[in-house]
């Protein structure tokens, strides 16, 4: 799905979402400014604006100075371009950050400061998958170890007629 045009009304609050131009990228954010702060990004857009190094001043210029009311995040919230309900899902290693995401046209929604916490966890999008991936080989690592102990101990407890036939056929 590309950039949508018509207005929409923010997931979160329900309040009218402002369109800011950001010219860098020639997209268009849809950011909640008379209600919650939150950020609407149509499908494939956050791409653009998740590493430290990508611009947003022009997002940071638009809510500077702002007061943004609390919503509750536990509800589930309806996707504002296509009335789909949306899944929430962590976009950080540590599981600390949760966002509102629709499956059916890829939209995201983060709510007011969720965009900057998660900038300043990883400067990059490499940084970010070097830290999953080191994340998962320590899970998956120690598991495959414990069960390399688990299944040496069992060998070990083999009878000698057992343990020849192990040396037969592995």
């Amino acid at each position: 799905m590309t950039d949508t045009t018509k207005i929409i009304n923010c997931p979160a609050c329900g309040k009218e979402m402002t369109k800011i131009f950001i010219s860098g990228e020639g997209v268009n954010l849809d950011i909640c400014l008379d209600g919650c702060g939150g950020i609407f990004f149509d499908n494939r857009e956050l791409k653009k604006f998740d590493e430290q190094s990508e611009n947003i001043e022009e997002l940071k210029q638009a809510i500077q100075g702002k007061n943004f009311e609390k919503t509750d995040e536990n509800l589930t919230r309806i996707c504002p371009v296509c009335g789909t309900n949306m899944v929430k899902n962590s976009v950080s290693i540590k599981g600390n950050i949760i966002i509102d995401e629709c499956y059916n046209c890829g939209a995201k929604f983060f709510d007011h400061g969720e965009l900057n916490k998660m900038r300043e966890e990883y400067p990059t999008e490499q940084d970010r998958r070097q830290a999953l991936l080191s994340e998962t080989y320590e899970e998956v690592g120690s598991k495959i170890d414990q069960l390399e102990l688990q299944n040496n101990m069992n060998r070990a407890k083999r009878s000698k007629f057992l343990k020849m036939m192990d040396k037969l056929f592995y």
